[in-house]
């Protein structure tokens, strides 16, 4: 039971987007009762922090009820009851909507019946946003999947946006989007002119593996996917030219919204000798929420004939787009020249952003970021979306303006001694950076451990905002950039952005502009560059970058760092073959950690030696080893290591031939692995229990998990995990001709890969269903290759196979 109220108020913080640290302080408990009930240490909390936890956390009605009743052990009733309230993250509050009633009704029907993309397209400003907020409101109570939704970033690639999806429904990697999106569930896309071909490849592909899902995307035009319902979002109507009274006025979308949004200002509603000026004003704004929204919230200084007086002489309708710039420059002129410079360096943040990163980016300045964020949501420049930390938004139309101002130099004139306007937006980048670098930093340490889920919620709450620091930065500061990427590998891995973080880790390394970087700081760049090229098969050639890591690592008595270099050396030459290497790295790394009293990279170098204790054949050794890794990462913490060395674990036993075993623990690691999200491992697993079955003489469980293999393998190549799955499959049933070609098919596909021992489990296999004598004496020759040259000792199992 502890367990569970463990796991489930860990995914509610995450879910929140809180570290350990901010929830005790939100909560006003201490940081180690948060740590000890996560861990299980704290078995029955008292009520009231359960409660304070509750409410930090935003649990309301049934959704705390059950987290206090499982808190204070409740039944297993209570347990089930728990884990099918687990939700993905939260979306943000879409606020009041009025004047759309039958619109939000239509769509509203349309969604819940209707899977595949629909698109909301209109005018910016039109209010595109707010509609399918409340839409997927509404329905994330319906559907048996929920409602989840995600704001394109800037020139964000296809990965990127997957990336963003994932983060919000709590899948670790793209593969695991389509059991997530199995029940119908509603995914809402904003802002999909920021990243036009990217939204249209992810969402194409998603609604290709996921029949069930329905899409509600936000753009000013069609994406141009096959099947798209594109969905009009007009201007709200407006009132006719000679209304005269408030109650009339109310009747009409437009003028409604303006008299609601005005008396959230004011507070009274204005005199009836208003609501002609009213009336022509919202005409004028040719009913544009947005235009309108930022006209009521000058409401607060101007009355509507003085705001009226302000679009000129003439009548004529404003047209959409100036309607909202004309908005947009009304609002920006109401700020002081101090407030309008702070706003231009804001609008540096490509998404949401949180007080914190605010005044580290203000930090040069004078401003009061406080006061400053009342003045801008006063008058409508920032809005607030979600409940966590990092919630703030600068409205699109208003980023783009203020950038403009920024490239134009407005600060010239509006504040002495301003440097001169060409250099703002290139400083105001340059500062942008610096405070996602040190954000980087100080998140670096929480993948190291427990926190490692909570580390990644952190990145992907400003993922775009990293991804821009780090454009800006590679061209106008690069050792700035350098700093920022050196502290993402970790991250970039578990998103499946490898390739794209190497090359960016290849071209701030090579720029001779970075050549008199801090040393660490291009030390741990190498170790990333090593960890990432690693991850896609290429760690051969970064086995350099790695030693050059250990050796300054080593020179500066850097212990975190050459511990962290070694670790990455070791699967280097693990990956190729230079087996030896890595023991000795390994076994430098665990008495390095032993005399510094470091037990998490303790239990990482035993883990590793873990692998050469099976190459040798000593099995009961590797699970005693094993035993060590769990009792470390227990005392740590560390949810992460102490999951995969179950996996491992289940693969020993299976080596051992305790089949059945080996299929629990093996189970147990997958679901373990699930909240972890690492599909390389998750594979290995599965691999590990489907031959367990097979083995064990379950074909239909194997077969099962072979499709799941199947659907998340690369197409384009035999994936050597589903051929040896299959090979044994066919042996328990006894179609050995079949058996052998697919374990000559797996051998041939692990050749060359990371663990030889898979090439060596091929052959093996193939020896054992052949009935072709060359070709099983071609597969011993194989084995008796490999057993030279790198050291493998067969096992028991292994060798009466061979006979």
């Amino acid at each position: 039971m502890k367990d569970g109220f463990a796991a489930l108020l860990r995914r509610h913080r995450l879910a929140a987007g809180l570290t350990q640290a901010e929830l005790a302080e939100a909560a006003e408990v201490g940081v180690r009762t948060v740590r000890d009930l996560e861990t299980g240490r704290s078995v029955r909390p008292q009520r009231s922090t359960v409660e304070l936890l509750g409410a930090a956390l935003g649990l309301q009605a049934r959704e705390l009820a059950v987290f206090v009743a499982l808190a204070r052990g409740r039944t297993a009733a209570t347990l089930e009851k728990a884990t099918a309230l687990e939700k993905p993250r939260a979306l943000p509050n879409a606020g009041e909507l009025i004047g759309r009633d039958r619109d939000l009704a239509a769509l509203i029907e349309h969604l819940r019946t209707t899977p595949g993309v629909t698109t909301l397209v209109g005018l910016a400003g039109s209010g595109k946003t707010v509609l399918a907020l409340t839409a997927s409101a509404q329905l994330r109570e319906e559907l048996p999947g929920g409602a989840v939704g995600i704001k394109v970033s800037p020139d964000e690639g296809e990965s990127g946006v997957l990336d963003s999806i994932c983060a919000v429904t709590g899948v670790g990697h793209p593969d695991g989007l389509a059991e997530a999106f199995r029940h119908p569930t509603l995914l809402l896309v904003d802002a999909v002119d920021r990243a036009r071909p990217a939204v249209a490849a992810a969402v194409g592909r998603l609604v290709v593996i996921a029949p069930e899902l329905r899409v509600v995307a936000t753009a000013r035009g069609p994406i141009g996917l096959p099947g798209e319902r594109v969905w009009p979002v007009a201007p709200l109507p407006v009132p006719p030219a000679g209304t005269r009274t408030l109650a009339e006025a109310r009747k009409h979308p437009a003028s409604a919204l303006f008299l609601e949004r005005w008396a959230r200002h004011r507070g009274d509603p204005p005199p009836e000798s208003e609501v002609v000026a009213i009336t022509e004003l919202v005409r004028r704004l040719s009913g544009l929420p947005l235009a309108i929204e930022l006209a009521a919230a000058r409401g607060r200084l101007l009355d509507p004939s003085e705001m009226l007086a302000r679009f000129g002489q003439d009548n004529a309708v404003v047209d959409a787009a100036e309607a909202v710039r004309s908005a947009v420059v009304a609002s920006y002129r109401l700020l002081t020249p101090a407030h309008r410079q702070a706003l231009r360096y804001l609008s540096t943040f490509t998404h949401r952003w949180s007080i914190e990163l605010a005044e580290e980016l203000l930090a040069e300045t004078d401003v009061d970021v406080v006061e400053l964020l009342d003045r801008l949501t006063d008058l409508g420049l920032v809005t607030v979306r979600g409940q966590g930390a990092v919630r703030f938004v600068v409205l699109e139309s208003v980023r783009e303006y203020a950038l403009e101002q920024a490239r134009r130099g407005g600060a010239r004139a509006e504040t002495p001694g301003v440097q001169s306007v060409a250099g703002e937006l290139t400083e105001a980048r340059r500062r942008h950076a610096i405070v996602f670098a040190r954000f980087a930093a100080r998140t670096a340490p929480m993948f190291s451990g427990a926190q490692h889920g909570a580390a990644i919620a952190r990145l992907d709450d400003v993922a775009g905002n990293l991804w821009s620091a780090l454009a800006h930065a590679a061209d106008d500061d690069p050792e700035t950039a350098l700093c920022l990427a050196a502290k993402l590998p970790r991250w970039w891995r578990f998103r499946g952005r490898d390739v794209a973080g190497r090359r960016w880790l290849r071209r701030l390394l090579d720029d001779e502009r970075t050549a008199d970087a801090d040393p660490s700081v291009r030390a741990w760049a190498l170790v990333g560059l090593a960890q990432l090229a690693n991850e896609h098969g290429a760690g051969a050639e970064e086995i350099d970058s790695a030693r050059a890591a250990v050796r300054i690592f080593a020179e500066r008595s850097d212990v975190t760092g050459e511990l962290a270099a070694r670790t990455v050396l070791f699967a280097l030459c693990m990956g190729s073959g230079d087996f030896d290497e890595a023991r000795e790295q390994s076994l430098e790394a665990l008495i390095l950690a032993s005399h510094t009293g470091r037990a998490r990279d303790m239990a990482v170098a035993q883990s590793n030696l873990t692998w050469h204790d099976i190459r040798a054949g000593d099995l009961v050794g590797a699970q005693r080893r094993l035993a060590e890794v769990d009792r470390l990462t227990a005392r740590t913490g560390d949810f992460r290591l102490r999951v995969l060395a179950r996996g491992n674990l289940a693969e020993v036993l299976r080596l051992s031939g305790r089949l059945a075993e080996s299929v629990v623990v093996g189970t147990q690691a997958l679901d373990l692995l699930a909240e972890v999200g690492d599909p390389s491992h998750r594979r290995r697993v599965l691999t590990t229990i489907a031959l367990a079955h097979a083995e064990n003489g379950d074909v239909a469980e194997a077969e099962r998990i072979l499709a799941e293999l199947r659907a998340t393998a690369p197409p384009e190549t035999e994936d050597p995990a589903c051929a040896v799955v299959e090979a044994a499959i066919a042996l328990a049933r006894g179609h050995r001709r079949l058996a052998s070609s697919w374990y000559a098919a797996a051998a041939d596909a692990y050749e060359g890969g990371h663990d030889l021992r898979d090439v060596v489990q091929a052959l093996v296999g193939l020896v054992a269903a052949s009935d072709d004598p060359a070709e099983r004496q071609r597969a011993r020759d194989r084995v008796d290759a490999l057993v030279k040259t790198t050291g493998f000792t067969l096992t028991a199992r292994e060798r009466a196979l061979l006979g």
